[in-house]
């Protein structure tokens, strides 16, 4: 069966985010028709925006997925995207405001060569102001301004360039981290695929 290569973002920072990241990673690894690719380190990362809260874990996975149609209708997006805030729900993933703490946050930021932008319905931005204008747009708009992304994504793709990039995703990770500082993400565990967990670096 013919597949498509995405690339999924994980975030936590509420409960034990580090068990909720593990499952989450089986989740997608159990959708149908998916099959995990590979897992990021799991990264400590300084809160962005609303800075009051606490630090968030954060990875990425590459997930192969059935492509659907092509096109700017296409529906393999759509309906991973689907899933994504399908498993966010099934973790108890509630509504707050934008950027605030997350029981867990999922995040569709490449799917192949696929550049999309789906309008959010205007009866989805009236109850919530702050949400953004489009409900998909691939690849995801703050993959090239967020080292909390970056620097996972580079574990697996370095030298992936992105539809609509000119530099790849090690080069922008690199770029980011002089702006924030090495510090703003701390690599804190290795993918085992045999326990099907992140263990520690020293480990």
């Amino acid at each position: 069966m013919q597949t498509v290569r995405a690339y999924v973002g994980l975030g936590a920072n509420l409960g034990d985010a580090r068990a909720t990241l593990t499952a989450a990673v089986h989740a997608l690894g159990a959708l149908p028709g998916v099959s995990l690719a590979g897992v990021s380190r799991l990264y400590a990362t300084a809160p962005v925006e609303v800075t009051d809260q606490p630090e968030f874990h954060n990875a990425v996975v590459g997930l192969d997925v059935p492509p659907g149609p092509a096109g700017p209708g296409a529906t393999g997006p759509i309906a991973l995207l689907l899933a994504l805030k399908s498993i966010e729900r099934a973790f108890g993933r509630k509504e707050r405001f934008r950027y605030g703490p997350r029981e867990l946050d999922l995040d569709l930021l490449l799917f192949g060569e696929e550049r999309i932008a789906v309008e959010r319905p205007e009866e989805g931005r009236s109850l919530d102001p702050a949400k953004a204008t489009r409900l998909l747009e691939v690849p995801h708009p703050e993959v090239g301004r967020r080292l909390f992304v970056l620097a996972p994504l580079a574990d697996l793709a370095p030298d992936l360039v992105p539809p609509g990039w000119t530099e790849s995703i090690g080069q922008a990770r690199a770029r980011r981290e002089s702006i924030e500082g090495a510090s703003a993400v701390r690599p804190i565990g290795r993918w085992d695929a045999d326990s099907g967990a992140w263990a520690e670096l020293d480990a």
